[in-house]
């Protein structure tokens, strides 16, 4: 009989994307604020895999990973995901652009062999989590590179994706190490 025992704790993964640099900056700041200084942050990707989000956020959406330094227990994605969702809400509320959802903001997690992002949409190959809160293992790290699933989405099938979750991976192991090791040679 296996013995339950916590997880070993994850880096945070937030992806904003917007048509506006002020909204992705927005963004930044509040990551920064309620989660600590940044230690990663992607390039800003050309958005420009699906039309889906037109109608809500207009065209020429870029996208930007940002990764917190500290690491977090991959249980509290689901409150997260209410918080980001939160912030998506306030930013629409300033009215300070057009669009109906002027940023969007996607908060997951990355372990030594996943990517998991949350979502509010339950199907078939998505796990609940609770409060309201759905997980999908989006991407999967195997014979040193990040491999896809049926069902990942078109942008996180792109090389420069996994180049930047792959420095995420490497920034992981090191605070691994320095956060376990020290725990289990006492």
């Amino acid at each position: 009989m296996g013995v339950p025992k916590p997880p070993d704790p994850v880096l945070l993964i937030l992806a904003v994307f917007s048509r506006y640099e002020e909204a992705i900056n927005w963004a930044r700041e509040r990551i920064i604020a309620e989660w600590g200084p940044i230690a990663l942050e992607s390039p800003a990707f050309p958005f420009t895999h699906t039309e889906y989000y037109v109608p809500s956020m207009g065209p020429d959406l870029r996208k930007v990973f940002f990764a917190p330094a500290d690491l977090i227990d991959p249980g509290r994605l689901p409150a997260i995901k209410l918080q980001t969702n939160s912030w998506e809400a306030e930013f629409a509320e300033m009215r300070r652009f057009p669009e109906q959802r002027p940023v969007n903001i996607d908060p997951g997690y990355l372990t030594l062999g996943k990517l998991v992002l949350a979502s509010t949409k339950d199907f078939a190959h998505r796990i609940y989590l609770g409060l309201g809160i759905f997980g999908e293992v989006t991407l999967y790290y195997r014979h040193h590179r990040w491999e896809h699933h049926q069902w990942t989405f078109a942008d996180y099938r792109q090389p420069s994706y996994h180049e930047f979750f792959s420095r995420c991976r490497e920034y992981l192991h090191e605070r691994l190490r320095e956060v376990i090791a020290p725990c289990h040679g006492s």
